[in-house]
């Protein structure tokens, strides 16, 4: 808008308010400054507690700077005065949607270190658990992705499954969430009679159902509006950030532990890795939707390997245990990307320090870049898509 005015007999120009970021007027005078809006620290759109500090232009973002902190526990620093079962508990619960494949890192880096065998059962075991973990996390999302866009029938369809494979985990371990079922050399104990029976027929039964969640969202035009060329991180910067898993995968870069540096026994199988190129938040969702097909597959395959093996659980320990002097690092595929453990001991009981590499505290680094450009509704689309546990990221 432009006004036309006379001030002792000069003529003056003045612009305003043609957004809430326009710095204007004449001299000294300002008429207009950016917004800083503070989305969190409690806030219903955020995994956890989050604080993301935008600078707005109206209703556009102008800059984003994610900060954390706000749920820090000090795992890094508790494992260092617990011994080596006792480190266990404190794995499971930094990302509490992954707590099997949390605890599996831990004890693959202790086993590592020991230079200790593990019994196969028990590795199929872990690697069917993990699967059905992974199931279980991205249903999640699945779940609660299309709520946080406005969405709400998604996440009965979604939960509906989850329970289903939660009642098998629950049987197998006694946790619905924080199982506590991995040990240094093997598992807690051996699972009940009949158990491979009955996660086989759940796993059918998801696999059955499945597709009732999948044609309701994945081709939805409201949600495609809301995530189509939305948020598109690039496969340069999803590896600049060192971004992984289906972040990373639905931004075309083609990386999975589990085939190109494969633990426990999945050398073995014929790992599909689901990959996208399009690197928007539709490309996310539907990488965590293609991904779960695969992974009840590969829990199935694991499952028939096992009905195939006997032998013991785990392995028998010193009432004592204590790591050699010296230190390791064992990475895995958790379900949001790659997770890392690199320990260090002194001989002790204790771990003298075992460092965390989480896949949500790379993840949320890209939403520096991912949010400035974006509109302040496309912002929850954008969050929601990068799929973290602020647990996981405070640590």
């Amino acid at each position: 808008m432009t006004g036309m005015t006379t001030d002792a007999g000069d003529l003056r120009e003045l612009t305003v308010g043609t957004g809430a970021g326009l710095v204007a007027g004449t001299g000294d005078q300002q008429l207009g400054t950016d917004m800083v809006l503070n989305i969190g620290p409690q806030h219903p759109s955020t995994h956890g507690v989050l604080r993301l500090k935008l600078v707005l232009d109206g209703e556009r973002v102008i800059a984003c700077e994610p900060i954390i902190g706000y749920m820090h526990r000090g795992a890094e620093k508790l494992f260092e005065v617990r011994d080596y079962r006792q480190i266990i508990v404190l794995a499971n619960r930094h990302d509490w949607l992954s707590a099997f494949s949390n605890e599996l890192g831990v004890v693959l880096a202790v086993e590592r270190l020991m230079g200790m065998e593990v019994p196969e059962r028990a590795t199929w075991l872990r690697m069917a658990l993990a699967e059905l973990n992974r199931v279980l996390n991205h249903l999640m999302f699945l779940g609660s992705y299309p709520l946080e866009i406005g969405a709400i029938t998604p996440v009965f369809y979604a939960f509906r499954e989850r329970e289903t494979i939660q009642a098998v985990m629950e049987e197998v371990s006694g946790g619905r969430i924080h199982y506590m079922f991995n040990r240094v050399g093997g598992l807690k104990e051996e699972v009940p009679y009949g158990w491979t029976g009955r996660a086989r027929a759940a796993i059918g039964e998801v696999r059955r159902r499945l597709p009732d969640l999948d044609h309701l969202i994945r081709r939805n035009e409201i949600f495609l509006a809301r995530t189509v060329g939305v948020g598109v991180l690039s496969a340069a910067d999803a590896a600049a950030f060192g971004a992984s898993g289906p972040v990373a995968r639905a931004s075309g870069l083609d990386l999975d532990l589990r085939r190109d540096d494969p633990y426990l026994a999945y050398d073995q199988l014929d790992v599909p890795v689901v990959t996208r190129t399009a690197g928007d938040c539709h490309a996310r969702f539907e990488v965590l939707l293609d991904q779960v097909y695969a992974s009840l597959d590969l829990a199935e395959q694991c499952l028939d390997r096992v009905d195939r093996l006997t032998g013991p659980i785990n392995t028998r320990l010193p009432k004592v245990l204590k790591a050699p002097e010296g230190h390791t690092y064992a990475w895995t595929e958790n379900p949001l990307g790659i997770n890392g453990y690199y320990l260090v001991s002194r001989g002790e009981k204790t771990p003298w320090r075992l460092k965390l590499r989480t896949a949500s505290y790379a993840n949320v680094q890209a939403l520096a870049t991912l949010l400035p450009g974006c509109l302040v509704p496309d912002l929850i689309a954008i969050l929601g898509s990068m799929f973290f546990v602020v647990g996981d990221i405070d640590k």
